[in-house]
């Protein structure tokens, strides 16, 4: 049995964005990937104050920077029966947002790894507690198992780990979305800004990544102007990328008991949640930086050498998740209200909603204010 001492599982922007963060503090983490290569889908994202300031923290944000436009604002457009109904511009965040291809920002933080960090082709298929050292050990489908002395869930909507630690499974919210982008050889002439349409149940969203590729999505299949289905008839077929939404919902990221022993979860396994507010990249990058600072404030520059007993391990993931809770449940929160606005379909419901978001985010923005502070 092959032991090690900090396991990722997954290699997605959550996986890699924790196993970098500890490799900034001198902590060496395995990270194991399903796939045979780094995991592509999901087109781009969307990064908001928060999120760069995370990214900075990891080292690669001027990298990214490089091959992603500013914008500049957001225009909301409400369409009710084939009329617009409302239009608005304001800011789309305190301070920076960028479009980043999910290509990109796994490479970048990918290659900022030491060569061997992460193992492609490496599947878990289930997780359980050493009976001597109460360590958990992880059987892969090859049939090898490892003992790691901390495991760390970053496996998505179906975490093998999360099942470990009994978390319910995450929700289906009802509706599906594509997302893609389209190449303009000429350039795209649109504006840099984030545009939103939305017309009764349906969602459509439009965000320039660099002045020829823009980034688009639709919620509910159902596209409101001329304009959407001619970029995506011309999108390219290969970035189409088609998901049920799920989420995890506010009272269980509030109440969840997110530690087992030595494992824990990040990223979607931790907290899925909608598109709605744009803050599910950001939010995994910011859980890979705390966890990472947590973790060195226990184990100090020497490791997991110096880790005398597990209570230091728990007593850091504890610390980790009392942080990210209070975060977290206001994320899922506002994301949450902010879907079941969209989904609404009594006037009663859309007002209540309206109402509660209007008590509990009176700055719809404020959530892109989150810093979350030096590795």
């Amino acid at each position: 049995m092959e032991e090690l001492d900090i396991v990722i599982v997954g290699g997605g922007i959550a996986g890699l964005a924790t196993s970098l963060a500890l490799h900034r503090k001198g902590i060496k983490s395995t990270v194991l990937e399903r796939s045979e290569s780094v995991r592509s889908e999901g087109a781009a994202f969307g990064i908001q104050t928060n999120g760069w300031l995370a990214l900075q923290q990891l080292g690669v944000a001027d990298k990214l920077r490089l091959n992603s436009l500013p914008i500049h604002q957001i225009r909301d457009v409400m369409i009710e029966k084939g009329i617009k109904r409302r239009e608005s511009v304001g800011p789309a965040s305190h301070g920076e947002v960028r479009g980043v291809l999910r290509n990109d920002m796994v490479r970048a933080l990918a290659h900022a790894l030491p060569i061997g960090t992460l193992r492609l082709g490496s599947q878990i298929v289930s997780v359980k507690r050493d009976e001597a050292t109460s360590f958990p050990i992880l059987q892969l489908r090859n049939r090898q198992d490892i003992k790691a002395k901390v495991l760390i869930g970053c496996d998505g909507s179906n975490s093998i780990v999360s099942k470990f630690l009994e978390l319910n499974p995450t929700k289906a919210l009802g509706s599906r979305a594509v997302r893609g982008f389209t190449n303009y050889p000429n350039g795209h002439g649109f504006q840099q800004e984030f545009i939103r349409i939305k017309m009764d149940n349906v969602v459509s969203g439009r965000l320039p990544i660099t002045h020829n590729l823009v980034f688009w999505f639709v919620v509910m299949l159902k596209c409101p102007q001329e304009e959407w289905k001619e970029m995506v008839k011309k999108c390219d077929i290969d970035s189409i990328y088609t998901s049920r939404l799920r989420y995890r919902s506010p009272w269980e990221v509030m109440s969840s008991k997110f530690r087992r022993g030595t494992v824990t979860v990040a990223g979607d396994s931790m907290h899925l949640m909608g598109p709605f507010i744009g803050q599910g990249c950001s939010a995994a990058l910011e859980d890979g930086v705390v966890l990472a600072r947590c973790l060195w404030s226990k184990l100090g520059q020497d490791g997991m050498n110096n880790v005398s007993s597990r209570k230091q391990i728990q007593e850091a993931i504890d610390e980790y998740v009392r942080e990210r809770r209070g975060r977290l449940v206001g994320l899922s929160t506002q994301t949450y209200l902010t879907g079941r606005l969209i989904e609404a379909s009594s006037p009663a419901t859309k007002l209540l909603v309206i109402v509660l978001l209007m008590i509990l985010f009176r700055d719809h923005i404020g959530h892109t204010r989150y810093d979350c502070g030096p590795l």
